[in-house]
Protein backbone atom coordinates (compact mmCIF):
# COMPACT_ATOMS: atom_id res chain seq x y z
CA UNK A 1 0.00 0.00 0.00
CA UNK A 2 2.78 2.54 0.58
CA UNK A 3 4.53 1.40 -2.49
CA UNK A 4 1.38 2.21 -4.41
CA UNK A 5 0.47 5.28 -2.75
CA UNK A 6 -2.99 3.63 -1.67
CA UNK A 7 -1.74 4.58 2.25
CA UNK A 8 -2.77 7.96 0.98
CA UNK A 9 -6.51 6.90 0.37
CA UNK A 10 -8.60 7.43 3.54
CA UNK A 11 -10.84 4.89 2.68
CA UNK A 12 -7.92 2.12 2.36
CA UNK A 13 -6.08 3.16 5.31
CA UNK A 14 -9.11 3.04 7.48
CA UNK A 15 -9.69 -0.81 6.49
CA UNK A 16 -5.42 -1.00 7.61
CA UNK A 17 -5.73 0.85 10.64
CA UNK A 18 -8.90 -1.26 11.80
CA UNK A 19 -7.14 -4.31 11.33
CA UNK A 20 -4.28 -3.49 13.27
CA UNK A 21 -6.86 -1.90 16.28
CA UNK A 22 -9.29 -4.64 16.70
CA UNK A 23 -8.30 -8.15 14.75
CA UNK A 24 -6.57 -10.51 17.03
CA UNK A 25 -3.48 -10.25 14.80
CA UNK A 26 -3.44 -6.85 15.02
CA UNK A 27 -1.33 -4.44 16.54
CA UNK A 28 -1.43 -0.75 18.20
CA UNK A 29 1.61 0.42 17.58
CA UNK A 30 1.66 0.20 14.38
CA UNK A 31 -1.92 1.74 14.19
CA UNK A 32 -0.62 4.21 16.29
CA UNK A 33 2.29 4.89 13.77
CA UNK A 34 -0.16 5.03 10.26
CA UNK A 35 -2.48 7.45 11.52
CA UNK A 36 0.61 9.59 12.65
CA UNK A 37 2.11 9.53 8.83
CA UNK A 38 -0.65 9.50 6.77
CA UNK A 39 -2.50 12.34 5.45
CA UNK A 40 -6.88 12.99 5.30
CA UNK A 41 -7.58 10.36 7.88
CA UNK A 42 -10.91 9.99 8.35
CA UNK A 43 -13.08 10.06 11.72
CA UNK A 44 -13.75 6.33 10.96
CA UNK A 45 -9.85 5.34 11.75
CA UNK A 46 -9.61 7.55 14.76
CA UNK A 47 -12.93 5.72 16.65
CA UNK A 48 -11.55 2.66 15.64
CA UNK A 49 -8.11 3.01 16.93
CA UNK A 50 -9.64 4.46 19.97
CA UNK A 51 -11.50 1.60 20.48
CA UNK A 52 -8.63 -0.92 20.22
CA UNK A 53 -6.65 0.84 22.42
CA UNK A 54 -9.79 1.55 25.10
CA UNK A 55 -10.18 -2.86 24.70
CA UNK A 56 -6.17 -3.07 25.24
CA UNK A 57 -4.14 -3.33 28.37
CA UNK A 58 -3.69 -0.10 28.15
CA UNK A 59 -6.63 1.65 27.74
CA UNK A 60 -5.44 5.61 28.71
CA UNK A 61 -3.88 5.57 25.42
CA UNK A 62 -7.49 5.71 24.53
CA UNK A 63 -7.42 8.95 25.96
CA UNK A 64 -4.20 10.40 24.77
CA UNK A 65 -5.22 10.03 20.97
CA UNK A 66 -8.38 11.75 21.73
CA UNK A 67 -6.62 14.99 22.56
CA UNK A 68 -4.17 13.63 19.18
CA UNK A 69 -7.18 13.11 17.49
CA UNK A 70 -8.78 16.90 18.76
CA UNK A 71 -5.14 18.37 18.33
CA UNK A 72 -5.17 17.59 14.76
CA UNK A 73 -7.96 19.51 13.66
CA UNK A 74 -10.36 19.50 10.90
CA UNK A 75 -12.06 16.18 12.82
CA UNK A 76 -15.31 16.72 14.88
CA UNK A 77 -16.13 13.97 17.15
CA UNK A 78 -19.18 11.76 16.82
CA UNK A 79 -21.86 9.64 18.63
CA UNK A 80 -19.35 6.55 17.83
CA UNK A 81 -16.29 8.60 19.82
CA UNK A 82 -18.12 9.33 23.27
CA UNK A 83 -19.11 5.80 24.19
CA UNK A 84 -16.14 4.17 23.82
CA UNK A 85 -13.86 7.53 25.67
CA UNK A 86 -16.90 7.25 28.35
CA UNK A 87 -16.37 3.57 28.69
CA UNK A 88 -12.47 4.40 29.30
CA UNK A 89 -13.14 6.84 32.30
CA UNK A 90 -15.43 3.61 33.79
CA UNK A 91 -12.86 1.13 33.39
CA UNK A 92 -9.92 3.32 34.63
CA UNK A 93 -12.17 5.16 37.57
CA UNK A 94 -10.81 8.44 36.07
CA UNK A 95 -13.66 10.68 37.12
CA UNK A 96 -12.19 14.10 36.68
CA UNK A 97 -11.19 13.13 32.62
CA UNK A 98 -14.84 11.65 32.71
CA UNK A 99 -16.08 14.86 33.40
CA UNK A 100 -13.93 17.25 31.13
CA UNK A 101 -15.42 14.82 28.41
CA UNK A 102 -18.97 15.01 29.36
CA UNK A 103 -18.00 18.77 29.08
CA UNK A 104 -17.53 18.33 25.51
CA UNK A 105 -20.63 15.82 25.39
CA UNK A 106 -22.71 18.93 25.95
CA UNK A 107 -20.97 21.23 24.39
CA UNK A 108 -21.16 19.24 20.96
CA UNK A 109 -25.15 18.15 21.85
CA UNK A 110 -24.06 14.69 21.92
CA UNK A 111 -26.16 14.14 25.10
CA UNK A 112 -29.74 13.45 23.06
CA UNK A 113 -28.13 10.23 21.63
CA UNK A 114 -29.23 7.52 23.52
CA UNK A 115 -26.00 5.77 23.20
CA UNK A 116 -23.58 8.48 24.72
CA UNK A 117 -26.30 9.33 27.41
CA UNK A 118 -26.17 5.51 28.17
CA UNK A 119 -22.53 5.73 28.26
CA UNK A 120 -22.51 9.01 30.89
CA UNK A 121 -24.73 7.19 32.94
CA UNK A 122 -22.24 4.12 32.95
CA UNK A 123 -19.66 6.19 33.43
CA UNK A 124 -20.73 7.63 36.45
CA UNK A 125 -21.54 4.71 38.49
CA UNK A 126 -18.50 2.79 37.63
CA UNK A 127 -16.47 6.02 38.75
CA UNK A 128 -18.89 6.17 42.20
CA UNK A 129 -21.01 8.82 41.11
CA UNK A 130 -24.71 7.39 41.85
CA UNK A 131 -26.40 10.35 42.68
CA UNK A 132 -24.92 12.32 39.31
CA UNK A 133 -25.88 9.12 37.37
CA UNK A 134 -29.40 9.09 38.69
CA UNK A 135 -29.73 12.84 38.06
CA UNK A 136 -28.89 12.52 34.60
CA UNK A 137 -31.02 9.49 34.49
CA UNK A 138 -34.02 11.25 35.94
CA UNK A 139 -33.58 14.73 33.91
CA UNK A 140 -33.70 13.17 30.52
CA UNK A 141 -36.36 11.74 28.09
CA UNK A 142 -34.15 9.17 27.06
CA UNK A 143 -34.18 5.64 28.60
CA UNK A 144 -34.23 2.83 26.96
CA UNK A 145 -34.08 -0.69 28.51
CA UNK A 146 -30.01 0.01 28.82
CA UNK A 147 -30.93 3.16 30.89
CA UNK A 148 -33.08 1.54 33.03
CA UNK A 149 -30.66 -1.19 33.57
CA UNK A 150 -27.62 0.59 34.40
CA UNK A 151 -29.23 2.65 36.82
CA UNK A 152 -30.56 0.02 38.97
CA UNK A 153 -27.37 -2.00 38.19
CA UNK A 154 -25.42 1.05 40.00
CA UNK A 155 -27.88 0.56 42.81
CA UNK A 156 -27.63 -3.08 43.54
CA UNK A 157 -23.40 -3.22 43.09
CA UNK A 158 -24.03 0.33 45.82
CA UNK A 159 -25.25 -1.99 48.20
CA UNK A 160 -28.65 -0.29 47.69
CA UNK A 161 -30.66 -3.20 47.11
CA UNK A 162 -34.09 -1.41 48.30
CA UNK A 163 -33.36 1.67 45.73
CA UNK A 164 -32.86 -0.78 42.67
CA UNK A 165 -36.09 -2.60 43.83
CA UNK A 166 -38.04 0.78 43.85
CA UNK A 167 -36.51 1.34 40.55
CA UNK A 168 -37.69 -1.82 39.33
CA UNK A 169 -41.34 -1.42 40.19
CA UNK A 170 -41.09 2.19 38.47
CA UNK A 171 -39.86 0.47 35.39
CA UNK A 172 -42.21 -1.97 34.87
CA UNK A 173 -44.84 1.40 35.31
CA UNK A 174 -42.97 2.69 32.30
CA UNK A 175 -43.73 -0.71 30.56
CA UNK A 176 -40.05 -1.52 29.86
CA UNK A 177 -39.46 -5.23 29.48
CA UNK A 178 -36.79 -6.90 31.86
CA UNK A 179 -34.41 -8.62 30.21
CA UNK A 180 -32.00 -10.93 31.76
CA UNK A 181 -29.96 -8.04 32.69
CA UNK A 182 -32.27 -6.55 34.94
CA UNK A 183 -32.66 -9.83 36.57
CA UNK A 184 -28.99 -10.24 37.81
CA UNK A 185 -29.43 -7.09 39.29
CA UNK A 186 -32.87 -8.11 41.05
CA UNK A 187 -31.44 -11.28 41.85
CA UNK A 188 -28.10 -9.22 43.56
CA UNK A 189 -30.86 -6.73 46.12
CA UNK A 190 -32.67 -10.39 46.92
CA UNK A 191 -28.88 -11.69 48.05
CA UNK A 192 -27.99 -8.38 49.81
CA UNK A 193 -31.25 -8.43 51.69
CA UNK A 194 -31.20 -12.45 52.24
CA UNK A 195 -34.80 -12.34 50.88
CA UNK A 196 -35.41 -15.56 49.73
CA UNK A 197 -39.51 -14.82 49.15
CA UNK A 198 -38.27 -12.39 46.65
CA UNK A 199 -35.51 -14.33 45.25
CA UNK A 200 -38.14 -17.11 44.77
CA UNK A 201 -40.08 -14.75 43.05
CA UNK A 202 -37.87 -13.33 40.58
CA UNK A 203 -37.04 -17.20 39.71
CA UNK A 204 -40.39 -17.36 38.70
CA UNK A 205 -41.09 -14.54 36.52
CA UNK A 206 -37.98 -15.56 34.61
CA UNK A 207 -39.64 -18.47 34.06
CA UNK A 208 -43.08 -17.05 33.31
CA UNK A 209 -41.30 -14.97 30.66
CA UNK A 210 -39.24 -17.55 29.13
CA UNK A 211 -36.22 -15.36 29.74
CA UNK A 212 -32.66 -16.93 28.97
CA UNK A 213 -30.93 -19.00 31.55
CA UNK A 214 -27.39 -17.73 30.86
CA UNK A 215 -24.63 -18.28 32.28
CA UNK A 216 -24.35 -14.91 34.67
CA UNK A 217 -27.84 -14.97 35.50
CA UNK A 218 -27.64 -18.47 36.87
CA UNK A 219 -24.51 -17.66 39.29
CA UNK A 220 -26.77 -14.89 40.26
CA UNK A 221 -29.12 -17.23 41.05
CA UNK A 222 -26.70 -19.91 42.70
CA UNK A 223 -25.48 -17.04 44.41
CA UNK A 224 -29.09 -15.76 46.10
CA UNK A 225 -29.89 -19.32 47.03
CA UNK A 226 -26.88 -19.97 48.76
CA UNK A 227 -26.30 -16.56 50.53
CA UNK A 228 -30.82 -17.01 51.51
CA UNK A 229 -29.57 -20.20 53.29
CA UNK A 230 -31.25 -22.63 50.20
CA UNK A 231 -29.14 -24.91 49.16
CA UNK A 232 -30.96 -27.55 47.49
CA UNK A 233 -32.33 -24.74 43.90
CA UNK A 234 -28.82 -24.02 43.80
CA UNK A 235 -27.64 -27.53 43.29
CA UNK A 236 -30.35 -27.87 40.91
CA UNK A 237 -29.60 -24.59 39.20
CA UNK A 238 -25.60 -26.22 39.03
CA UNK A 239 -26.75 -29.58 37.87
CA UNK A 240 -28.92 -28.17 34.83
CA UNK A 241 -25.88 -25.64 33.64
CA UNK A 242 -24.78 -27.20 30.47
CA UNK A 243 -21.81 -24.47 30.52
CA UNK A 244 -20.48 -23.40 33.96
CA UNK A 245 -17.72 -20.61 34.26
CA UNK A 246 -15.13 -20.23 37.52
CA UNK A 247 -17.90 -18.52 39.24
CA UNK A 248 -20.92 -20.99 38.75
CA UNK A 249 -17.82 -23.95 40.08
CA UNK A 250 -17.21 -21.22 43.04
CA UNK A 251 -20.58 -20.26 44.15
CA UNK A 252 -21.40 -24.00 44.94
CA UNK A 253 -18.01 -24.61 46.56
CA UNK A 254 -18.84 -21.62 49.31
CA UNK A 255 -22.64 -23.08 49.23
CA UNK A 256 -21.24 -25.95 50.57
CA UNK A 257 -18.96 -25.11 52.59
CA UNK A 258 -21.13 -22.73 54.31
CA UNK A 259 -23.60 -25.39 55.23
CA UNK A 260 -20.77 -27.60 56.90
CA UNK A 261 -20.96 -29.85 53.73
CA UNK A 262 -16.70 -29.91 53.29
CA UNK A 263 -16.86 -33.35 51.98
CA UNK A 264 -18.76 -31.90 49.05
CA UNK A 265 -16.93 -28.73 48.78
CA UNK A 266 -13.92 -30.38 48.14
CA UNK A 267 -15.02 -32.92 45.48
CA UNK A 268 -16.87 -29.77 43.87
CA UNK A 269 -13.13 -27.99 44.52
CA UNK A 270 -10.79 -31.31 42.46
CA UNK A 271 -13.57 -31.76 39.82
CA UNK A 272 -13.26 -28.00 38.62
CA UNK A 273 -11.45 -27.95 35.19
CA UNK A 274 -9.72 -24.67 36.15
CA UNK A 275 -8.96 -22.96 39.16
CA UNK A 276 -7.80 -19.36 40.04
CA UNK A 277 -7.28 -18.39 43.93
CA UNK A 278 -10.50 -17.70 44.16
CA UNK A 279 -11.52 -21.13 44.84
CA UNK A 280 -8.82 -22.18 47.06
CA UNK A 281 -9.26 -19.18 48.80
CA UNK A 282 -12.76 -20.24 49.27
CA UNK A 283 -12.11 -23.69 50.34
CA UNK A 284 -9.64 -22.57 53.00
CA UNK A 285 -12.20 -20.53 54.16
CA UNK A 286 -15.03 -23.18 54.35
CA UNK A 287 -12.34 -25.65 56.23
CA UNK A 288 -11.46 -22.14 59.01
CA UNK A 289 -15.75 -21.14 59.55
CA UNK A 290 -15.73 -24.99 60.56
CA UNK A 291 -13.01 -24.66 62.73
CA UNK A 292 -10.86 -27.00 60.47
CA UNK A 293 -7.40 -25.17 60.79
CA UNK A 294 -5.04 -27.86 60.13
CA UNK A 295 -7.32 -29.25 56.85
CA UNK A 296 -6.99 -24.91 55.80
CA UNK A 297 -3.32 -25.05 56.01
CA UNK A 298 -2.31 -28.61 54.78
CA UNK A 299 -4.64 -26.98 51.40
CA UNK A 300 -2.62 -23.84 51.53
CA UNK A 301 0.69 -26.73 51.29
CA UNK A 302 -1.14 -28.12 48.41
CA UNK A 303 -1.87 -24.35 46.96
CA UNK A 304 1.90 -23.61 46.94
CA UNK A 305 2.61 -26.79 45.37
CA UNK A 306 0.12 -25.77 42.23
CA UNK A 307 2.09 -22.80 42.01
CA UNK A 308 -1.23 -20.72 42.71
CA UNK A 309 0.04 -17.47 44.03
CA UNK A 310 -1.86 -16.69 47.30
CA UNK A 311 -3.52 -13.01 47.67
CA UNK A 312 -4.48 -11.00 51.10
CA UNK A 313 -7.94 -13.08 50.99
CA UNK A 314 -5.22 -16.12 51.64
CA UNK A 315 -3.23 -14.51 53.95
CA UNK A 316 -6.70 -13.35 56.17
CA UNK A 317 -8.06 -17.41 56.45
CA UNK A 318 -4.71 -18.54 57.37
CA UNK A 319 -3.83 -16.41 60.17
CA UNK A 320 -7.58 -17.20 61.54
CA UNK A 321 -6.43 -20.52 61.49
CA UNK A 322 -3.59 -20.24 63.35
CA UNK A 323 -5.83 -18.01 65.75
CA UNK A 324 -7.99 -21.25 66.00
CA UNK A 325 -5.10 -23.21 66.53
CA UNK A 326 -2.68 -21.17 69.12
CA UNK A 327 -0.21 -21.46 66.49
CA UNK A 328 2.04 -18.92 67.21
CA UNK A 329 5.13 -20.09 65.10
CA UNK A 330 3.22 -20.92 62.04
CA UNK A 331 1.86 -17.60 62.62
CA UNK A 332 4.96 -15.82 62.83
CA UNK A 333 5.87 -17.91 59.34
CA UNK A 334 2.67 -16.22 57.65
CA UNK A 335 3.75 -12.69 58.45
CA UNK A 336 7.31 -13.18 57.03
CA UNK A 337 5.52 -14.58 53.91
CA UNK A 338 3.63 -11.51 54.01
CA UNK A 339 6.76 -9.25 54.43
CA UNK A 340 8.85 -11.13 51.94
CA UNK A 341 6.16 -11.38 48.96
CA UNK A 342 5.39 -7.29 49.92
CA UNK A 343 1.99 -8.06 50.26
CA UNK A 344 0.66 -4.61 51.52
CA UNK A 345 -0.66 -4.03 55.34
CA UNK A 346 -4.15 -2.94 54.74
CA UNK A 347 -6.81 -2.89 57.37
CA UNK A 348 -8.06 -6.63 57.15
CA UNK A 349 -4.65 -8.17 56.56
CA UNK A 350 -3.33 -6.34 59.52
CA UNK A 351 -6.27 -6.72 61.80
CA UNK A 352 -6.21 -10.44 61.15
CA UNK A 353 -2.23 -10.30 62.23
CA UNK A 354 -3.12 -8.51 65.34
CA UNK A 355 -5.97 -10.74 66.43
CA UNK A 356 -3.74 -14.05 65.79
CA UNK A 357 -0.61 -12.79 67.29
CA UNK A 358 -3.35 -11.81 70.71
CA UNK A 359 -5.03 -15.06 70.60
CA UNK A 360 -1.24 -16.87 70.57
CA UNK A 361 -0.21 -15.38 73.46
CA UNK A 362 2.33 -12.57 72.08
CA UNK A 363 0.58 -9.63 72.70
CA UNK A 364 3.61 -6.99 72.70
CA UNK A 365 3.87 -8.13 68.95
CA UNK A 366 0.38 -7.12 68.31
CA UNK A 367 0.24 -4.08 69.75
CA UNK A 368 3.37 -3.45 67.05
CA UNK A 369 1.55 -4.39 64.73
CA UNK A 370 -1.35 -2.25 65.80
CA UNK A 371 0.52 0.42 65.47
CA UNK A 372 2.31 -0.16 62.01
CA UNK A 373 -1.46 -0.43 60.30
CA UNK A 374 -1.95 2.50 58.52
CA UNK A 375 -5.80 4.07 59.11
CA UNK A 376 -6.75 1.66 61.73
CA UNK A 377 -11.00 1.08 61.71
CA UNK A 378 -13.20 -0.53 64.50
CA UNK A 379 -12.41 -4.07 63.80
CA UNK A 380 -8.85 -3.47 64.36
CA UNK A 381 -9.28 -1.52 67.50
CA UNK A 382 -11.77 -4.58 68.21
CA UNK A 383 -9.32 -7.00 67.61
CA UNK A 384 -7.00 -5.35 69.68
CA UNK A 385 -8.98 -4.77 72.65
CA UNK A 386 -10.18 -8.09 72.83
CA UNK A 387 -6.50 -9.40 72.56
CA UNK A 388 -6.00 -6.89 76.20
CA UNK A 389 -8.49 -8.71 77.55
CA UNK A 390 -7.81 -12.05 76.86
CA UNK A 391 -4.16 -11.70 78.44
CA UNK A 392 -5.21 -10.17 80.98
CA UNK A 393 -4.62 -6.18 80.44
CA UNK A 394 -8.04 -5.53 81.55
CA UNK A 395 -7.01 -1.60 81.93
CA UNK A 396 -5.28 -1.58 78.77
CA UNK A 397 -8.21 -3.13 77.15
CA UNK A 398 -10.67 -0.62 78.27
CA UNK A 399 -7.91 2.33 77.74
CA UNK A 400 -7.75 1.44 74.02
CA UNK A 401 -11.47 1.58 74.22
CA UNK A 402 -11.86 4.56 75.83
CA UNK A 403 -9.26 6.23 73.11
CA UNK A 404 -11.93 4.31 70.32
CA UNK A 405 -14.59 6.40 71.49
CA UNK A 406 -12.66 9.59 71.48
CA UNK A 407 -10.98 9.24 67.85
CA UNK A 408 -15.20 9.13 66.83
CA UNK A 409 -15.02 5.24 66.01
CA UNK A 410 -18.37 3.52 66.88
CA UNK A 411 -18.23 -0.10 68.69
CA UNK A 412 -20.14 -2.74 67.67
CA UNK A 413 -21.09 -6.24 69.38
CA UNK A 414 -17.63 -7.74 69.46
CA UNK A 415 -16.34 -4.74 70.82
CA UNK A 416 -18.25 -4.86 73.98
CA UNK A 417 -17.64 -8.57 74.32
CA UNK A 418 -13.85 -7.63 74.60
CA UNK A 419 -14.59 -4.92 77.11
CA UNK A 420 -17.13 -6.47 79.46
CA UNK A 421 -14.59 -9.51 79.91
CA UNK A 422 -11.74 -7.31 81.00
CA UNK A 423 -14.01 -5.81 83.64
CA UNK A 424 -14.78 -9.45 84.19
CA UNK A 425 -10.84 -10.50 84.47
CA UNK A 426 -9.77 -7.05 86.75
CA UNK A 427 -13.14 -7.73 88.89
CA UNK A 428 -14.26 -3.72 87.33
CA UNK A 429 -18.16 -4.07 88.73
CA UNK A 430 -19.16 -0.75 88.58
CA UNK A 431 -17.29 0.44 85.19
CA UNK A 432 -18.71 -3.14 83.68
CA UNK A 433 -22.33 -1.97 84.35
CA UNK A 434 -21.40 1.68 83.18
CA UNK A 435 -20.25 0.25 79.60
CA UNK A 436 -23.18 -2.63 79.65
CA UNK A 437 -25.30 0.04 80.36
CA UNK A 438 -23.59 2.58 77.40
CA UNK A 439 -24.39 -0.37 74.84
CA UNK A 440 -28.02 0.31 74.65
CA UNK A 441 -28.47 4.27 75.91
CA UNK A 442 -25.39 5.56 73.75
CA UNK A 443 -25.04 2.82 70.41
CA UNK A 444 -27.94 1.28 70.08
CA UNK A 445 -26.68 -1.54 70.94
CA UNK A 446 -28.93 -4.78 72.10
CA UNK A 447 -26.65 -7.08 74.39
CA UNK A 448 -27.01 -10.60 72.76
CA UNK A 449 -26.47 -13.57 75.49
CA UNK A 450 -22.55 -13.69 75.69
CA UNK A 451 -22.90 -10.39 76.92
CA UNK A 452 -25.09 -11.20 79.41
CA UNK A 453 -22.75 -13.76 80.15
CA UNK A 454 -20.22 -11.39 80.68
CA UNK A 455 -22.17 -9.55 83.19
CA UNK A 456 -23.56 -12.53 85.19
CA UNK A 457 -20.24 -13.84 84.98
CA UNK A 458 -18.98 -10.76 86.37
CA UNK A 459 -21.44 -9.98 89.35
CA UNK A 460 -20.77 -13.02 90.32
CA UNK A 461 -17.14 -13.47 90.40
CA UNK A 462 -17.77 -9.95 92.67
CA UNK A 463 -20.44 -11.65 95.14
CA UNK A 464 -23.38 -9.89 93.54
CA UNK A 465 -25.70 -13.44 92.79
CA UNK A 466 -28.66 -11.86 93.73
CA UNK A 467 -28.44 -9.17 91.23
CA UNK A 468 -26.62 -11.83 88.76
CA UNK A 469 -29.90 -13.44 89.04
CA UNK A 470 -32.25 -11.00 88.18
CA UNK A 471 -30.74 -9.80 85.67
CA UNK A 472 -30.75 -12.98 84.00
CA UNK A 473 -34.64 -12.89 84.87
CA UNK A 474 -34.61 -9.76 82.72
CA UNK A 475 -32.88 -10.95 79.61
CA UNK A 476 -35.14 -10.08 76.55
CA UNK A 477 -34.54 -14.08 75.28
CA UNK A 478 -33.63 -17.37 76.87
CA UNK A 479 -30.78 -17.54 78.61
CA UNK A 480 -28.55 -20.29 77.69
CA UNK A 481 -26.01 -22.86 79.08
CA UNK A 482 -23.14 -20.01 79.01
CA UNK A 483 -25.10 -17.79 81.06
CA UNK A 484 -26.49 -20.07 83.37
CA UNK A 485 -23.19 -21.77 83.65
CA UNK A 486 -21.27 -18.42 84.62
CA UNK A 487 -24.23 -17.91 87.50
CA UNK A 488 -23.45 -21.95 88.32
CA UNK A 489 -19.49 -20.91 88.64
CA UNK A 490 -20.22 -18.05 91.15
CA UNK A 491 -22.39 -20.45 93.18
CA UNK A 492 -19.52 -22.56 93.59
CA UNK A 493 -16.48 -19.80 94.63
CA UNK A 494 -19.06 -18.34 97.43
CA UNK A 495 -20.56 -21.54 98.32
CA UNK A 496 -24.26 -20.49 97.84
CA UNK A 497 -26.25 -24.21 97.74
CA UNK A 498 -29.59 -22.43 97.49
CA UNK A 499 -29.05 -20.55 94.11
CA UNK A 500 -26.90 -23.56 92.98
CA UNK A 501 -29.29 -26.12 93.02
CA UNK A 502 -31.27 -24.30 90.85
CA UNK A 503 -29.18 -23.29 88.11
CA UNK A 504 -28.08 -27.07 88.57
CA UNK A 505 -31.77 -27.80 87.90
CA UNK A 506 -31.61 -25.73 84.93
CA UNK A 507 -28.35 -26.94 83.15
CA UNK A 508 -29.38 -30.24 83.38
CA UNK A 509 -32.96 -29.67 81.70
CA UNK A 510 -30.36 -28.74 78.88
CA UNK A 511 -27.92 -30.77 78.70
CA UNK A 512 -28.37 -34.33 81.40
CA UNK A 513 -25.31 -35.73 79.84
CA UNK A 514 -22.87 -32.84 80.60
CA UNK A 515 -20.74 -33.98 83.60
CA UNK A 516 -19.30 -30.93 84.26
CA UNK A 517 -22.85 -30.41 85.60
CA UNK A 518 -22.58 -33.13 88.00
CA UNK A 519 -19.02 -32.58 88.95
CA UNK A 520 -19.60 -28.79 90.06
CA UNK A 521 -22.55 -29.69 91.88
CA UNK A 522 -21.16 -32.42 93.93
CA UNK A 523 -18.18 -30.43 94.80
CA UNK A 524 -19.99 -27.15 96.02
CA UNK A 525 -22.31 -29.43 98.45
CA UNK A 526 -18.67 -31.10 99.01
CA UNK A 527 -17.54 -27.03 100.06
CA UNK A 528 -20.65 -26.62 101.79
CA UNK A 529 -19.85 -29.56 103.62
CA UNK A 530 -23.59 -31.48 102.56
CA UNK A 531 -21.50 -35.07 102.29
CA UNK A 532 -25.20 -37.12 101.97
CA UNK A 533 -26.05 -34.60 98.82
CA UNK A 534 -22.65 -34.77 96.95
CA UNK A 535 -22.79 -38.82 97.31
CA UNK A 536 -26.46 -38.28 95.49
CA UNK A 537 -25.05 -36.56 92.61
CA UNK A 538 -22.20 -39.10 92.54
CA UNK A 539 -25.26 -41.82 92.49
CA UNK A 540 -26.98 -40.24 89.89
CA UNK A 541 -24.51 -39.81 87.28
CA UNK A 542 -23.83 -43.62 87.92
CA UNK A 543 -27.49 -44.49 87.58
CA UNK A 544 -27.35 -42.45 84.34
CA UNK A 545 -24.91 -43.50 82.67
CA UNK A 546 -22.45 -39.86 82.76
CA UNK A 547 -18.98 -40.21 82.44
CA UNK A 548 -16.45 -37.83 83.54
CA UNK A 549 -15.19 -36.37 80.50
CA UNK A 550 -11.15 -36.12 80.48
CA UNK A 551 -9.49 -33.29 79.52
CA UNK A 552 -7.52 -31.99 76.52
CA UNK A 553 -5.09 -30.26 75.38
CA UNK A 554 -3.21 -28.37 72.32
CA UNK A 555 0.66 -27.57 71.94
CA UNK A 556 2.18 -26.47 68.84
CA UNK A 557 5.62 -28.65 68.38
CA UNK A 558 7.95 -27.64 65.12
CA UNK A 559 4.98 -25.74 63.51
CA UNK A 560 2.26 -28.91 64.19
CA UNK A 561 -0.36 -28.95 66.22
CA UNK A 562 -0.62 -32.14 68.09
CA UNK A 563 -3.55 -32.38 71.16
CA UNK A 564 -3.56 -34.61 73.65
Amino acid sequence: MILSGLIQDGFASSRLIAFCAISESGNLDYCRLILNKTQNTNLFSWNVAIRGYSESENPKEAIFLYKQMLQSGGLRPDNYTYPLLLKTCAQLSVIMIGYEILAHVLQLGFDSDIYVHNAMIHMLIFCGELGSAHMVFDESPLRDLVSWNSIINGYARSGKPSEGLKLFREMEMNKIRPDEVTMISMVSCCSQMEDLNLGLEFHRYIDEKGLKYTVPLSNALMDMYVKCGSLEPAQVLFSKMSKRSIVSWTTMLIGYANFGLLDSARKIFDEMPEKDVVPWNALIAGYVQCKQGKAALALFHEMQAKNVKPDEVTMVSLLSACSQLGALEIGKWIHHYIEKHKLALTVALGTALVDMYAKCGNIRKALQVFQEIPGRNALTWTALIGGLALNGLAHDAISHYMEMIDIGLVPDEITYIGVLSACCHAGLVDEGRRFFAQMSSNFNISPKRKHYSCMVDLLGRAGFLDEAKELIKRMPMEPDAMVWGALFFACRIHVNVQIGERVAEKLLEMDPRDSGIYVLLANLYREAKMWEKAREVRMMMKERGVEKTPGCSSVEVNEECFSR
